[in-house]
This record gives C-alpha cells, structure tokens and sequence, in this order.
C-alpha cells in the first residue's frame, strides 16, 4: 500500500488575513514536506495536496484553525509517488473562477444529492438530467451515462452554456456532477437565478461518488489536476498522460495513435492546433 495520500478539498466561507494565513500554511507545508496547490479567497479555501499521513495530519490540523473550517472532510485517494512537484499557496478572488455576481454558496447554497441517492434514482431509472459541468477534455476522459455535457473549455464558459440549454429543461429535474463538487456549487446557485427550479448537486462530485458507490452508472475514469491525470472508480491512477505541446490528457487508446510522439504531438494538437486541456489552467474540482 502507497504510503502517500492526496487530500482534496473545499469550503465556501468568509475568510480574512489572507497574506498572513498564506504565509503560516505555505512555511508549515515545507516544513513537513507537504507538496500541491492551496488556494485562499475572501469566500473560502480550495486544496490539492499530498504526504504522508503523518504529514498531512500536521497540516490539516493547522487549517481547522481558520474560522469557519473546523469541520472540513477531506477525500482521500492513495498515490504510488508524490504527484506534485513543489508547494503552492495563492490568493485569489474567488476559490473557483466564475465571474457571476450574487452567486453565494456559503450563504445561498444549491441542494445536494449524496451518492447513494444518485445510484438508488440511476438504478430505478427515474427521469432526471445528468449535467456534466466539466470541462470538455475531462468529459472526454468518462461521464455518466447519458450525461448532457455543459460544452466548455473552461468554467467561466459555463454561464453562457447554460443560456443555450433547451427551455424545457428550467421545469425538469437536473442533476449536476463534477469532479469534486466545487464548481457545482456556483453552478447550482447560478441556475437557480436563471430560472431553473429542480437542480440538485452531486455532494462530493465523481469523486465521492468513486468512493461511496464505485463506478455504477459511470463510464471511463475520471481527470484530475495534478500528476496522475486520472483515476478510475477505485480511486487509483491510471494510465492516462497528457500531451507535451497541447497538455490533452491522452488515455490509453489516444496512446496508441501514430500521431502520438511523447512531447512532441497527440491525435488532438497533430495538424498545429492546439485543442488540448489550455496551459496554465486554474485549480479545479
């Protein structure tokens, strides 16, 4: 069994002395060889890191001491190696990059589905709307069956996507996913405001559900931000990579396409474009 753990989380609640509480988590993270991406905003904490347990206990223990996040869960998934390769700690606008004002998860939250819910309706074929609101590169990785992708490159796109989607649907029953449950929870408030009256949120996302349910209802793997690219319904790393040029996450299949050359080119950025997962891009979950 892998020694390392990687803890992913978020909570939406007011925080102040951000520079101050930067300074305190990213010196204790290298102290204790704690490595990945936390994120601080004025609306609450967004994290990706990895250790051991014993480090990761020293760092949690630390966060619980901020105002409002004494009671946060964590996901664990197990890594045969540290997936980052150093210790970020940034202070944002906003834990996940929207754009909208009035959106207000802390104070004006989405309702949540849990997981055993969603595969108790999947499993009894009850009439609902699976809404991925991932990114299009993630979804290409694994979605739930007959899930209606959002059709974004990135999630400040969301909004407009949402405009597109078919009237019929503001009445009808939507349940929405991503990958850890975060931007489902500016999503869901957003809907709301556009009219949409029966939107519920995956609680956890695909994650949690991996971890509570396994992989019913759910085809492929599932992305994820940091070195491993992907993980299955066990939660462990697959084989998927991304692309040098265009950073695509390439599955296994896209592989063994002859126009994958490892760092120079994939089936999706072969012809010049560049068509891949943008560089750079934020923290997501």
């Amino acid at each position: 069994m892998s020694s390392i753990i990687n803890l992913s989380c978020y909570k939406f609640t007011p925080l102040d002395e951000l520079p101050s509480r930067k300074e305190e988590l990213l010196q204790l993270c290298k102290k204790v060889g704690v490595k990945g991406t936390i994120l601080l905003a004025p609306e609450g904490i967004n994290f990706f890191i990895a250790g051991t347990a014993a480090q990761l206990d020293k760092v949690l223990t630390q966060i619980r001491r901020l105002p409002g996040l004494a009671d946060i869960n964590p996901k664990e998934s197990p890594s045969s190696e540290q997936p980052f390769k150093r210790m970020l700690v940034k202070i944002k606008k906003e834990i996940i990059a929207f754009g909208i004002e009035g959106v207000d998860p802390a104070r004006q939250p989405s309702p949540k589905i849990t997981a055993q819910e969603l595969k108790q309706w999947l499993d009894e074929g009850r009439p609902l709307t699976l809404l991925d609101t991932r990114n299009d590169y993630e979804v290409r990785m694994g979605t739930f069956k007959g899930a209606i992708p959002a059709r974004v490159m990135h999630f400040r796109d969301f909004p407009k996507a949402v405009r597109q989607l078919p009237e019929t649907l503001k009445s009808q029953p939507i349940v929405m996913f991503c990958t850890g449950g975060i931007r489902c929870e500016k999503a869901g408030p957003f809907m709301k405001m556009e009219g949409y009256t029966n939107v519920l949120q995956l609680d956890g996302g695909i994650l949690k559900y991996f971890e509570e349910v396994g992989g019913a209802h759910y085809e492929g793997e599932c992305f994820v931000f940091d070195e491993r690219v992907g993980v299955g319904p066990d939660l462990k790393e697959t084989s998927s990579v991304l692309c040098f040029n265009c950073q695509m996450p390439l599955s296994a299949e896209d592989q063994k396409s002859s126009a994958y050359v490892v760092e120079k080119s994939c089936p999706y950025c072969i012809n010049g474009k560049t068509l891949g997962r943008p560089n750079g891009q934020q923290l997501e979950g």
